[in-house]
C-alpha cells in the first residue's frame, strides 16, 4: 500500500476517518508521515495495525485492550507520549455517555453527537457501541415522540446515526462469506437496527445486500433471483405488516431461507405464517445465524 491521505486510508481498512484519529490521538495506534504540505500519510504498517484492533475487538477486547495487543503484535513500544500506556485506559462511563448523547440530541449539536459516538466505539467495540448506546438512546427518544419537540430530536439523531452506521457498513458485501439479504418489508420505515444487526452479522465474515426501508416483496425477489443469498432477513416493528404480507412472504420463503426479525415478528406471527423468526437480542440473533448450518447457494 502506497501512502494514503486519511480520508482513501479510512476507505480502505474500513474504518470512519474520526474513528481512526481517536484511535490515533488516544492509544497511538497510528504512526502517519507527513506530507510535505503537512498531511498526514498512512501506509501498511498503519494498515496492519488497525486490522489488529478490528480483529481484538471483535474478539471481546476492549479498544484500550485490542491497540495495545495490536501494538505489541507489531513491535511497537507502548506507554509512550500518546501510545496506550499514556492513558489509565478507564473507559468513559455507558450512562455518562448515554446522558451526553441525549444532551447533544436535545440541543441539535451534530459536532457534539459524534464526539460520543467516536468515543464510545473507540472504548467498547461495535456490540456494545450498538447495543448499550445507540440502541438504547434511540429507543428512548422515540418512546417521547408524542411531544412535538421530540419529534424534531428524532429526525435529527435518526439521520445522524444511520449515516453513521452506513459509514460503518462501507464494502460489507465484500469478501468471500456467506451472504445475507437484508430489508424492510412494504411499509416499515425504521431500518436502523437491521443495519446494526447487518454491522454485527458482518463481524461474522458474512457479506451483506441491505436493500433498506419499506421494500416491496417483489423488489426482494428480484434481490434474490440476482444474488442468490444464504439467508434472508425481513424486518418489521409492527405484527400487522407481516400478517397483511403474509402471503407474498410465504412465497419468498419458496425461494430462499427466509428469517423474519424486529419486534413485529413474535412468536404469534410466526407461527400463523409458518416462518422462522430471528431472537430479538440482536448479538445473539447474530452469533445464532452464523452458526447455523446453511446450505451453499445456488449458483445464480
Amino acid at each position: 500500500m502506497s501512502e494514503l491521505r486519511i480520508g482513501e486510508f479510512a476507505r480502505r481498512v474500513g474504518v470512519p476517518a474520526s474513528s481512526l484519529r481517536a484511535w490515533e490521538r488516544r492509544y497511538g495506534l497510528l504512526s502517519p508521515a507527513r506530507s510535505v504540505g503537512g498531511f498526514r500519510l498512512y501506509g501498511e504498517a498503519d494498515a496492519e495495525r488497525v486490522t489488529a484492533m478490528l480483529g481484538g475487538m471483535q474478539r471481546g477486547l476492549s479498544a484500550a485492550e485490542a491497540a495495545a495487543a495490536a501494538m505489541a503484535m507489531a513491535g511497537a513500544p507502548t506507554g509512550a507520549a500518546g501510545g496506550p500506556g499514556a492513558r489509565s485506559g478507564k473507559a468513559p462511563s455507558l450512562p455518562a455517555a448515554r446522558a451526553q448523547l441525549a444532551d447533544a440530541i436535545s440541543r441539535y449539536d451534530e459536532a457534539a453527537v459524534h464526539t460520543v459516538l467516536d468515543e464510545v466505539l473507540a472504548a467498547f467495540g461495535l456490540e456494545i457501541f450498538l447495543t448499550e448506546l445507540v440502541l438504547p438512546t434511540l429507543s428512548q427518544i422515540g418512546a417521547g415522540r408524542q411531544e412535538e419537540r421530540a419529534i424534531g430530536h428524532e429526525h435529527f439523531a435518526s439521520n445522524l446515526v444511520r449515516a453513521r452506521l452506513l459509514a460503518l457498513a462501507r464494502f460489507w458485501g465484500r469478501g468471500g462469506g456467506p451472504l445475507a439479504l437484508l430489508a424492510c418489508v412494504s411499509g416499515e420505515q425504521h431500518d436502523i437496527s437491521l443495519i446494526a444487526f447487518g454491522l454485527l452479522l458482518r463481524t461474522y465474515g458474512w457479506r451483506i445486500v441491505f436493500l433498506g426501508a419499506d421494500t416491496p416483496a417483489s423488489t426482494v425477489r428480484q434481490a434474490i433471483v440476482a444474488t442468490r443469498p444464504t439467508v434472508t432477513v425481513l424486518n418489521a416493528f409492527a405484527a400487522s405488516l407481516l400478517e397483511s404480507q403474509g402471503s407474498a412472504l410465504r412465497q419468498l420463503a419458496q425461494e430462499t431461507p427466509l428469517l423474519l426479525s424486529g419486534p413485529g415478528s413474535t412468536e404469534a406471527v410466526a407461527r400463523q405464517l409458518g416462518l422462522r423468526r430471528l431472537d430479538g437480542d440482536l448479538p445473539r440473533a447474530a452469533r445464532e445465524l452464523a452458526e447455523m448450518p446453511w446450505p451453499a447457494p445456488a449458483t445464480p
